[in-house]
């Protein structure tokens, strides 16, 4: 099976290199390089876009000449656009590098646990008031990121045998995991007041509200090994998404992959629910679309779903903090919007596709 779960490789090349039985749909490098920066061009437009979009209209002559529009430009629009793109990229590749290995187009960052063990971490350090810091964090990211990594270690050992990671049973033991901590989340929701209780329902959500570049630092430095790990594996994951035992016979050591890309995957996702909350559909949807755009080759697919990730979550934070005016949307409530009918459109396509 390829990548997208949409039918078989015929065979690898004497470069051990796929090749797909739709010969046209594998780009050769110099389309690699044009889809990239296709994906770049948008990313710049939609981030131009975000920064002088909002509430408040900020120009270059206002940002010369008004000290206000150049402190809400610097202090809360250009952080929050960051932020949306370090995000949105990160859910990105991470989906795409899932998908590709475990075969399974509805792979995502959030079927590893880490969401629900973020979410109950985060909903227990608000439901007991705890309002510190810890350096620049404030406490309820580091209890998410506490708990997404007891989800993690939790799932790993149940889908363990000795050495042996097995991808059903990992999925299997993160929706399990992921149910178990909604409950809990439900229950704190019911003992918490009513302040609180609202609290965790908009940390839920997902949220990208920051004020400030201080946040950003410390998720960079956690982000980054972990998104340059899983690039540097795109070429083996491109020979495992085809079929793991000939990524083996080609000489990839597919154990050490499939735990490079799942701790790696598990870092990044962390840091981001950490931050900003369990924002969905990010990497289910956007590796779809860099598929269905520039064709299966992962080594395209997970770059592109960096660049396409962050411009998507970019564009609809812009939606959320526009469409009501001086209200706002929560994100993950706009993604959900999105990427939902998105995806089920996809699924429709592929389904019409298989029975003709």
């Amino acid at each position: 099976m390829d990548a997208d779960g949409a039918g078989p490789v015929s065979a690898v090349s004497a470069a051990g290199e796929p090749r797909a039985l739709d010969q046209g749909r594998a780009p050769t490098r110099g389309r690699r390089w044009t889809a990239l920066l296709l994906l770049a061009a948008a990313v710049l437009v939609v981030t131009v876009g975000a920064l002088s979009t909002g509430y408040r209209r900020i120009d270059l002559e206002a940002l010369r000449s008004d000290p206000t529009s150049r402190t809400i430009f610097l202090e809360i629009r250009l952080p929050r656009v960051l932020l949306g793109l370090i995000v949105g990229g990160s859910l990105g590749v991470v989906g795409a590098a899932l998908q590709a290995l475990f075969r399974n187009p509805l792979a995502d960052p959030f079927t590893l646990g880490v969401s629900g063990g973020g979410a109950l971490g985060a909903s227990l350090a608000i439901a007991l008031g705890l309002g510190g810091r810890v350096g620049a964090l404030p406490l309820v990211f580091v209890a998410a990121f506490l708990g997404a990594g007891c989800a993690v270690l939790l799932v790993y050992r149940l889908a363990s045998v000795g050495v042996v990671l097995l991808p059903g049973a990992l999925l299997l033991a993160g929706v399990v995991i992921n149910l178990i901590a909604a409950s809990g989340v439900l229950l704190l929701q019911c003992l918490s007041d009513y302040t609180r209780a609202l609290q965790i329902l908009r940390w839920l959500v997902g949220s990208l509200d920051v004020v400030g570049a201080g946040v950003l630092w410390p998720m960079v430095l956690f982000l980054t090994p972990g998104i340059v790990a899983l690039l540097v594996q795109a070429r083996d994951l491109h020979l495992v998404a085809v079929d793991s035992e000939t990524a083996a016979s080609l000489g990839v050591n597919v154990r050490r992959v499939e735990r490079i890309t799942y701790a790696a995957s598990c870092l990044v996702v962390g840091t981001t629910v950490a931050v900003v909350g369990p924002i969905g559909f990010v990497g289910l949807v956007v590796p779809h679309a860099v598929r269905r755009l520039f064709g299966e080759d992962v080594r395209v697919v997970m770059p592109g779903s960096l660049l396409l990730g962050a411009a998507f979550l970019v564009l609809a934070d812009t939606m959320a903090r526009t469409l009501l005016g001086a209200a706002e949307l929560p994100v993950g409530a706009v993604t959900a919007l999105a990427g939902g009918p998105a995806f089920l459109w996809l699924l429709g396509r592929r389904r019409h596709a298989s029975l003709l």
